[in-house]
């Protein structure tokens, strides 16, 4: 597996996460998603890693699709959190809070080789 990979890998569970964090807060549509990422430094995520990630958290029961009016224009379609989305995002938040204390240990005792 190249580095290309991993980082992709990496990346496709963070994103998850960090949609059920969004997602847990209020409904979202996909464009609106894309837009709210932007604002904490994910812009370069493409649209086409963000829909096809949507269908599988929503195939996985982690989240729920409802087509709705919108005021703007067109029927959108909008996330809802499950359940079990919730106890997922619980699981993950836990998870990133102990990897990222240890990265950053790790990082802070080793500052002198970097």
């Amino acid at each position: 597996m190249s580095q290309t990979d991993i980082s992709s890998q990496m990346l496709k569970g963070i994103l998850q996460g960090c949609l059920l964090i969004l997602i847990n807060q209020r409904p979202y549509y996909g464009y609106a998603i894309s837009q709210e990422l932007s604002k904490y430094g994910f812009a370069d995520i493409p649209k086409g890693t963000i829909y096809p990630l949507l269908t599988s958290m929503e195939k996985k029961g982690l989240i729920l699709g409802k087509i709705e009016p919108s005021k703007e224009g067109p029927q959108r379609k909008y996330y809802y959190i499950t359940d079990t989305g919730k106890q997922a995002r619980k699981v993950f938040l836990t998870k990133w809070n102990i990897l990222s204390l240890s990265v950053n240990d790790l990082i802070n005792e080793r500052r002198s080789d970097l």
